[in-house]
Order: structure tokens, then sequence, then C-alpha cells
């Protein structure tokens, strides 16, 4: 059983479904110039606010720093998680994935999904895939991301008991 819901199992799951995912998340300063620098990240309009503030014409992001795209990505895979990856096994696959407009300091982000293909797993009779596509938009609720991700998500039958422990039969 899944921590927070009980039908985010593999047969829950039908192609056509959508879940508008019921948390936003307010993105700060802290996890843009964070999240640029434990990923190395050189590109300036992510920390650098004075070349931001002076050269406005030169980027296309005006006169503010931009927040870097892999921390949007990963923002809104994880808003979508509680409801669509919450009895997964393993992340399989992204795919397709485009940033069509910035995310800044201070935006709030929201995320959705719709079950674009599921079906059944050779190597593990106790998973399916399932196969989603993924939106984030903003408090103006423009389109700030857009993917697909396919994931190994657990069948009821997977748990022995309520306490969610595994058999030794489990394989991943």
């Amino acid at each position: 059983m899944g921590v927070t819901r009980t039908d985010n199992y593999f047969e829950d799951f039908q192609v056509g479904d959508t879940y508008i995912h019921g948390r936003g998340r307010t993105v700060t300063e802290m996890d843009n110039v964070m999240f640029t620098h434990l990923a190395m990240n050189t590109a300036e309009p992510h920390f650098n606010e004075d070349m931001m503030a002076n050269l406005p014409s030169l980027n296309k992001f005006g006169s503010t720093r931009v927040v870097v795209g892999t921390f949007s990505i990963s923002l809104i895979m994880g808003l979508a998680a509680e409801d669509c990856c919450e009895n997964a096994l393993a992340e399989l696959g992204l795919d397709k994935m485009r940033l069509p407009s910035p995310v800044f300091h201070g935006d709030t982000i929201y995320a959705e999904s719709e079950v674009i293909g599921k079906e059944e797993n050779g190597d593990n009779p106790h998973a399916g895939i399932v196969h989603f596509r993924v939106i984030g938009r903003n408090q103006n609720d423009e389109r700030v991301f857009e993917g697909e991700r396919k994931v190994l998500i657990k069948k009821r039958e997977y748990y022995l008991n309520e306490d969610q422990k595994f058999g030794p039969e489990a394989s991943f």
C-alpha cells in the first residue's frame, strides 16, 4: 500500500486517466542557487544577478535570473510522484522533455499527468510498466515543462501484508 493512496498500483492505472496533482510548490532563490551550484552548472543566468540586471538585452529572460531547468524538471517529477509513482520499483525512462517557458524565483509550480500507455513486464510478473505524459505549469497556467516518463510499478499482489513487507520471491 502506498503511504498516501491505495489506488496507485499497476492495476489501477488506465490509459486516458488524468491526474491533477494536489500540491504546488513555490520556487525559492535558495532552490535555484543550491541546485545550480551542486550540479556545477556554469551558466551565469542562473546565479549572476549583476550580469542579468546590466545586460538584459543580451538574454531572452529579461533582467532577472532564471531557475535552472534541471531543478524545474526534478520538482515537477516530484510533485507527480505521490499519485503516479508511490508504488514504483524503478524509473525506466524520461523522454521528450521540453521547457517551453522559464521558471523564476517566486513562481509556484503545479503538475499533471496523463496515462498514455500501459504494458505487462515480462521480466517481473509482480509489476507492470506505466507510461505517463507529465505537464508542469506555473501560477499563471503557463506550461513550463512537458515530458514523458515510464515507470515500473508494483502490482497489488506484490505485498504480503499491510506492513509493506516484501517476500523473498520479490524481484526488482
